[in-house]
């Protein structure tokens, strides 16, 4: 519950980012966002039940939000186009191994210690870093006098936050016999995202767009993100439903589980800043089209596995997803910023965390939700529930394979920014 208050959280603030990048200085953009998470950090550490840890989990997100898009956004100003492929692999270790890493970390403290301490461990971080930014960092953006269009917020909050709830409620489980119909949210969150995607279009002209969707009007900015949207359902699906099949079907611990998933996690970590400095000398193509079948492999491998599969197979499937993540992140996090104008890099950024945040909340339920018919299929014909959740794993995963061959043919259209050397 206080996870699903962070990704509903982050939907609705992420697309007012671009915004508050034009009107306000980077160090209060900052020193705001860092503040929102170490409070919530310090609520969530404080917590005595799932109330108030939910409520700190809300103020994280904001954050959170609000840190991604000015990071993003900071690095294109200050960064040479030259340069941008080795920055943003840095800058990729904490974007795609976190979420990798997230459970085999959680599931060694809350073996060793009480939850509260995931909280107290990383409160000092954050504490650090606005200190640090406190004294250190300097303005590198001039605010702008954008007019605020009250209309578009309560479209944006209601749009993205009703299609993230509604896909997150499926991913839970949780689509039938709930208070609000999961179809409800989902129709009300489409048709509104409808409306307000029509109103910045239209708004956009006059500079007054609280989401500038010019941004789609570059291709290869639309090729990266629509790849990056299809990586985040990868990533995320991967995530659930692996650990499902683990725990279920080959009876392993989580604390077990979830150190299996470490060593893919920590390779896609050591793979990112190569992969930059790959990026800055050969260009994106002859990254993203390996690294699209390096995907496509490591989930169509998952869809065979079994009851019966060893350990090790697992393990092998999950590096395999693992490399082609990491071939992947940094090429389309730089192609796509990067043929953006930069007036627009901030715009280009709220983007791409919005998309990151629904992409991901479509690929839990997209993948969930194949797995549960699956499961209930086998289990009718008569199978066991083991052997019908390693049925269903499987469905889940080929459809992710499938999803990875419409990558791999997107890969082909991507390419460098024009400001950057010839491919």
């Amino acid at each position: 519950m206080a996870d699903h208050g962070l990704l509903l959280t982050m939907a609705v603030v992420i697309p007012i980012t671009g915004f508050l990048l034009q009107r306000l200085h980077t160090r209060q953009v900052f020193m705001t966002a860092m503040g929102l998470f170490s409070l919530g950090t310090l609520v969530c550490a404080l917590s005595p039940g799932l109330g108030m840890l939910i409520v700190g989990r809300i103020v994280q997100a904001c954050g959170t939000a609000i840190m991604m898009p000015l990071l993003m956004t900071t690095v294109m100003t200050l960064v040479p186009p030259e340069r941008r492929g080795r920055t943003m692999g840095n800058i990729s270790i904490v974007i795609s191994v976190a979420p990798a890493i997230g459970p085999t970390i959680s599931g060694i403290i809350l073996n060793l210690l009480d939850w509260r301490w995931m909280f107290w461990l990383v409160l000092p971080i954050g504490l650090g870093a606005l200190a640090l930014g406190y004294a250190r960092l300097v303005n590198v953006t001039e605010p702008k006098k954008a007019p605020l269009d009250l209309i578009s917020v309560p479209l944006s909050a209601l749009g993205f936050g009703g299609l993230v709830y509604g896909l997150s409620t499926i991913g839970e489980g949780h689509g039938d016999g709930g208070p609000i119909p999961t179809w409800l949210p989902l129709v009300v969150g489409g048709v509104v995202l409808v409306i307000f995607v029509l109103r910045q279009m239209k708004l956009a002209p006059k500079g007054r767009a609280l989401l500038d969707l010019r941004t789609f009007k570059v291709k290869v900015f639309t090729v990266a993100v629509i790849m990056m949207g299809f990586c985040m359902m990868s990533l995320f699906g991967m995530i659930i439903l692996l650990p499902i099949y683990m725990q279920n079907v080959l009876g392993m611990e989580p604390l077990g589980a979830g150190l299996l998933l470490l060593p893919g996690g920590l390779l896609m970590g050591l793979m990112a800043p190569q992969v930059g400095r790959i990026f800055d000398r050969a260009g994106a193509r002859k990254l993203v089209i390996p690294g699209s079948v390096f995907v496509a492999a490591g989930l169509w491998s998952m869809a065979t596995l079994g009851v019966e599969t060893a350990v090790w197979h697992v393990l092998v499937c999950h590096i395999l997803l693992s490399i082609g993540l990491a071939m992947l992140f940094t090429p389309l996090f730089t192609s796509s910023l990067g043929s953006l104008p930069q007036e627009l890099y901030s715009y280009g950024s709220a983007v791409l965390g919005t998309v990151q945040q629904v992409a991901g909340a479509a690929g839990i339920a997209l993948f969930v939700s194949v797995m549960s018919l699956r499961i209930g299929a086998e289990m009718a014909a008569g199978a066991d529930l083991v052997h019908a959740t390693a049925a269903g794993t499987r469905a889940g995963f080929m459809t992710g394979g499938l999803i990875a061959l419409l990558m791999i043919a997107a890969s082909f259209f991507v390419r460098r920014p024009p400001d950057m050397r010839g491919e």
